[in-house]
């Protein structure tokens, strides 16, 4: 069994198991800080989901760079980089940390930038897939980055 299917399986269980610890939206909707709250367990959640298709995309293009399609390199380079920084984003999100703001920012950014690669393949449904989810999490992070510091840990 190769690594990655086994890291990103682990990955995805890391990451669900942050969203699971979380509070159930019923529970979450009602107040702002409780809205804060359904946000960072929507957003670890989608980084979660789009670690596992940007790691799948990795092991895709790694296949069609090892039969001579070269053009599929940067795509695989910024595929794992996106699954990388997906995976920080959705740890610290998951763990409402002062410092998910920060990790989103650069997850978006590796979102974009992904997307970006995985629209110049549009006839591979495995290509749009990824840039699909790239772009759901880009949008969760871009609006978790705006948000700033958790409310619960500000000093008083």
């Amino acid at each position: 069994m190769t690594r990655l299917p086994v890291l990103a399986a682990f990955a995805a269980l890391s990451a669900a198991a942050a969203w699971a610890a979380l509070p159930s939206r019923a529970a979450v909707a009602v107040a702002a800080p409780d809205e804060r709250h359904a946000m960072y367990a929507a957003c670890a959640k989608v980084c979660g989901e789009c670690l596992v298709e940007c790691a799948k995309m990795t092991h895709h293009c790694g296949e069609l760079v090892a039969a001579g399609k070269k053009e599929h390199l940067k795509p695989m380079e910024l595929a794992a980089d996106c699954s990388d920084l997906c995976a920080v984003a959705a740890k610290l999100t998951g763990r409402h940390s002062d410092l998910a703001p920060a990790a989103c920012e650069a997850c978006a950014k590796a979102c974009d930038l992904c997307a970006a690669a995985c629209d110049k393949f549009p006839d591979m449904p495995e290509m749009k897939a990824c840039a699909a989810k790239c772009r759901e999490c880009a949008k969760a992070c871009k609006e978790m980055a705006k948000m700033g510091g958790h409310a619960g840990h500000e000093k008083k």
